[in-house]
């Protein structure tokens, strides 16, 4: 009986040199996309429920089909490195974790700007740092340990810097003036769906809100 040949899930198949500790680290970079869609995205929906972290993660979802379609229509090979790293078998150009983390990145650092989040900040700077640090080093770290080439990263980072800022600019310019209307859905009480883009300290509003929740409870029970 043949057996079918076997295909590796291309978004957390990485390998890196033994022995290399830069390729190591770099290793656990290239899956930062991974921690950031089902550790951060995946745990904000559990817990939060805020549309725009909701419509973050719904742009992120619809750049990497841009990216799946984009690709099939270029078919640009991976480099040769690839046949070591067993990935000949899908497309390079562009990069889907350097459009992925630019992607993340430009609309984290508008947010923040526009002064949506969870905190008041004023080094703003600061902030949008780490987002941008993460994703060059994602991108170096394609390269370095052989799935793409320096072209492919720099069209992955440029189109996901370009559907970041489009896919911002529709949340907040076209789709926003609906959020209030998704709040009072069906869908939206039942869920607990909610919008704070209005409240400029979230972490503030709700521990004092948690306080005097708990303040009115004691003054009751007294």
């Amino acid at each position: 009986m043949a057996t079918l040949p076997l295909k590796a899930l291309t978004l957390t198949h990485v390998r890196y040199q033994r022995g290399d500790p830069l390729g190591y680290f770099l290793a656990w970079v290239s899956l930062v996309p991974v921690f950031i869609s089902l550790g951060g995205f995946v745990s904000h929906f559990f817990f939060r429920r805020e549309l725009q972290g909701m419509f973050f993660a719904l742009g992120l979802i619809i750049s990497q089909f841009i990216n799946e379609f984009v690709k099939t229509s270029v078919e640009q090979a991976r480099p040769e490195t690839c046949a070591l790293l067993e990935t000949c078998d899908s497309h390079g150009w562009p990069s889907s974790h350097s459009q992925y983390m630019f992607f993340f990145a430009v609309y984290f650092t508008l947010l923040t700007c526009k002064g949506i989040g969870f905190w008041d900040t004023t080094n703003k700077w600061v902030v949008n740092f780490w987002p941008w640090s993460l994703a060059f080093f994602t991108m170096y770290s394609r390269v370095y340990l052989g799935y793409h080439t320096v072209a492919q990263v720099f069209a992955g980072a440029i189109l996901g810097v370009f559907l970041g800022a489009l896919w911002f600019w529709v949340v907040n310019s076209v789709l926003s003036p609906y959020f209030p209307a998704i709040e009072e859905s069906a869908f939206g009480r039942m869920f607990y769906i909610k919008d704070t883009s209005h409240i400029p300290n979230v972490l503030k509003f709700e521990y004092d809100n948690a306080r005097a929740a708990r303040k009115n409870l004691a003054s009751k029970s007294n």
